[in-house]
């Protein structure tokens, strides 16, 4: 429980600081179909994957499941610094709100941002004819599919199969949401101009917030309901790893070029009016290096932070951001991120606002 000592009279924001404010709710937020998925917001789909989440007979070696990797009792991530390809694992809290799924933005829909640790040999290694096996032999996991897809017969391609399963995968995940949190009841209590229910946010929130929105710059990149643009950024963090150079989103791009699993491709659903982010992305060399910026709910229950999990706490973050090496920055003269040169009561400010926006489950971990 917060002191009564914490709380004080409302900071004041600008018109323009009081619009962004706004513009980060409500929470949560409405959560819009996949058009290239068609089982998305299927109950019988969500059932299913989130039995198959679970399910360690998934993997090649029955020994490890999507929830290894992606604990839901860690805000669905591992708490390690980095795993594959030196990257840290990222929470699925939110998930659904996406529209580039991983670091580096390789998969464009979530059904295949799922198929890809299931096939990979670094993780599940599972084949179609594996799932498919698995699926023809159980009948609960055969009903339900049947129930969405028809039946899996021995004719079925297992390709297909494999692509299904990703995809009620995908809508058990779509259904994960980050709680609502201290700065969620703030901004409401602005909008209703609620005076009472507004010092109830600690002042030192508040401040951090008004950084946020104002000098900081924060919102750019950080933007709307799920606190980020979910695009792509070099914010000045490394991307060599033991294994070479990370290309980032340059990439990413590569690989959701050629995937057959990507928007475009022959096993999505929708057509062309689903692919249209796909089809207009455009690889540049501004992107080696790049990684996607990542919402900031739930920072509490998602430590490490970065793509390489580099930094162990949320002061060590806002660290970063306040002494930036500029030079090292390479974005075709785009200058968003900059050294904020905090004093260290202005870093602990913007800290307290982004301990905020945790809810209660992150913070009892804590």
């Amino acid at each position: 429980m917060i002191a009564a000592s914490a709380f004080a009279q409302s900071i004041e924001f600008s018109p323009e600081e009081r619009a962004r404010i706004l513009s980060h709710g409500p929470w949560p937020a409405v959560h819009e179909l996949d058009s290239s998925n068609r089982v998305d917001g299927n109950p019988i789909a969500i059932e299913l994957g989130r039995k198959l989440f679970s399910d360690h007979r998934l993997s090649a070696s029955s020994k490890r499941s999507c929830a290894s990797c992606h604990d839901p009792k860690r805000a669905f991530q591992d708490g390690l610094r980095s795993t594959r390809h030196q990257r840290n694992t990222p929470t699925l809290l939110d998930v659904g709100q996406q529209r580039w799924f991983g670091w580096d933005g390789a998969t464009d829909s979530l059904w295949a941002a799922s198929l890809a640790p299931l096939a990979a040999k670094s993780e599940l290694a599972a084949t179609p004819a594996h799932i498919a096996a698995l699926l023809r032999r159980d009948r609960t996991l055969n009903v339900a599919y049947t129930a969405l897809f028809g039946e899996a017969t021995a004719d079925a391609a297992n390709e297909t199969i494999l692509v299904n399963i990703a995809k009620t995968l995908a809508a058990f995940q779509a259904t994960l949401v980050s709680p609502r949190t201290p700065f969620d009841e703030f901004r409401d209590a602005l909008a209703q101009n609620d005076s009472a229910a507004i010092a109830k946010y600690p002042s030192a929130a508040q401040r951090g917030l008004k950084t946020f929105v104002g000098e900081g710059k924060c919102f750019f990149c950080h933007s709307g309901p799920a606190f980020t643009n979910g695009e792509f950024a070099d914010v000045g963090r490394p991307f060599f790893t033991k294994s070479g150079a990370d290309p980032g989103r340059w990439g990413g791009l590569q690989q959701l070029f050629t995937s057959p699993y990507n928007r475009l491709g022959q096993y999505a659903d929708g057509g062309a009016q689903s692919a249209v982010a796909t089809k207009h992305v455009i690889q540049e060399p501004r992107n080696f290096g790049e990684f996607k910026v990542p919402s900031l709910r739930g920072l509490l229950g998602t430590a490490p932070y970065f793509h390489d999990g580099s930094a162990r706490r949320i002061e060590d973050v806002v660290q970063h951001y306040s002494t930036v090496d500029e030079s090292r920055l390479h974005a075709d003269g785009e200058k968003i991120v900059r050294a904020l040169r905090l004093t260290p009561a202005q870093a602990r400010d913007l800290t307290a606002f982004l301990k905020s926006l945790s809810g209660a489950s992150s913070r009892k971990s804590k």
